[in-house]
């Protein structure tokens, strides 16, 4: 529950609930259960041979995963083997993303900051928690789907059938599982399924460890250096004329956009923010240190020739814009104003009687968040373990009651009381 920059997770009766409209898909949770409770879906591994082009859309962290004694070569050798017919570096097309941005700034030239949609759970995150900032979200699709469009319309061009083409995702975090499977900003995603990068990593691995790859069949992308350090921190503002920022770690995002909204210090010209600390190297499927991906993206990115990359020019504003984001605030309690103003007024006069220590034994994150569970009639005040104490010494509750409320929240004959205090 405290993981959760959302306040998107409760329990009852001993068991975890989620709320969705709140949930960003970060996979903060998934990170801190201590008993790996959480678990992440994805798509069957098997399915890639329902297409006769089978195309893997690769973003440098999986490269940055292996050892420095492990050539590109012997990674895309490893991905044939296991039954790829064709593998993209998404970020080969960072270029035309920058194309995208220039001609969103170009158009909102009194638009600032602009922000990054390049992180899906931060997209949301501001849908969510931020609904004021939407208007600041830069239009454009990430990398991954610009490599999903581009490189399923070549196939198509030399012969293929839509229909014959499969494009699958590697994806090191859960939120890019979310932003296929339910897009933000466009109707359907062009990729037809996604692969957890942990998963794929060790099948890799163990391809290259037993010498079973084929280094010869592999045509290597040029990826410029621009390209393979896109995807980590600072990656993309490093790039962007004016004031950049880049942020991550989603709970520092989220005390920097709480001073945004506050206007403490908005004379930003772009921000890049990151769910993940070290960004995408550090997502939640990264099997490797994340310190140490870097590192070798780094080392790869200086190895390279400076080009490779798809020209900017090559921007398709109808294939590769989205949809106006629109805000789904996790704080609307009522479609009725006057009725969501009363709720608001219940939850302030509740902040006036909980204690404000925020313990969670109520199976709430917060004092806060229990006054609006109450309110929207998913919890009661009984439920706080200090109040509890109050009213059994007033006379109004009893023991057995308390530990028929606590066994309620928590599945079992747990006595919070004496823990709170």
């Amino acid at each position: 529950m405290k993981a959760c920059p959302t306040e998107a997770i409760r329990v009852r009766e001993g068991l975890a609930e989620i709320f969705e409209e709140r949930c960003v898909d970060c996979g903060m949770c998934y990170k801190a259960c201590p008993v790996s409770a959480i678990i992440i879906e994805q798509d069957d591994f098997e399915e890639i041979f329902s297409y006769k082009a089978r195309v893997v859309l690769v973003p440098s962290v999986l490269i940055g995963q292996f050892p420095s004694n492990v050539s590109i070569e012997e990674i895309y050798g490893s991905l044939k083997k296991l039954g790829f017919t064709h593998i993209y570096e998404v970020d080969s097309v960072v270029d035309v993303v920058q194309g995208g941005y220039d001609r969103f700034k170009g158009s909102h030239p009194d638009q600032k900051p602009v922000i990054s949609t390049f992180c899906p759970a931060i997209v949301r995150l501001i849908q969510v928690r931020f609904p004021s900032l939407v208007e600041n979200l830069i239009t454009v699709k990430p990398p991954s789907d610009i490599a999903a469009v581009k490189y399923k319309k070549q196939l198509i061009n030399k012969g293929l059938k839509n229909s014959e083409v499969g494009v699958f995702y590697v994806t090191p975090c859960a939120a890019k599982i979310a932003s296929f499977k339910s897009p933000v900003g466009e109707e359907k995603s062009m990729v037809d399924g996604v692969i957890n990068m942990e998963y794929i990593y060790n099948m890799m691995l163990n391809l290259i460890l037993g010498k079973e790859v084929e280094r010869e069949c592999a045509d290597v992308n040029q990826v410029s250096p621009k390209g393979i350090l896109w995807s980590i921190t600072r990656g993309e503002s490093r790039h962007q004329k004016g004031r950049s920022l880049a942020v991550d770690g989603i709970a520092n995002v989220t005390q920097f956009l709480e001073r945004l909204e506050e206007s403490e210090d908005n004379n930003f010209d772009f921000l890049e923010l990151r769910a993940c600390d070290e960004s995408c190297a550090g997502g939640v499927l990264i099997s490797e240190n994340r310190f140490l991906t870097v590192e070798r993206l780094y080392g790869r990115a200086r190895k390279v020739e400076k080009h490779g990359s798809e020209s900017a020019e090559d921007y398709d504003s109808k294939a590769y814009d989205l949809e106006p984001i629109l805000p789904r605030s996790m704080l609307a309690l009522d479609h009725d104003r006057v009725k969501a103003i009363e709720k608001m007024g219940k939850i302030e006069e509740l902040l006036k009687v909980l204690p404000g220590i925020d313990c969670a034994a109520c199976g709430s994150p917060t004092c806060r968040s229990l006054a609006e569970d109450i309110v929207q009639k998913r919890a009661e005040l009984t439920w706080c373990v200090f109040l509890q104490e109050l009213y059994i010494r007033n006379g109004k509750l009893s023991l057995d009651d308390a530990d028929r409320i606590n066994a309620k929240i928590w599945g079992g004959d747990r006595d919070y009381r004496s823990q709170s205090k």
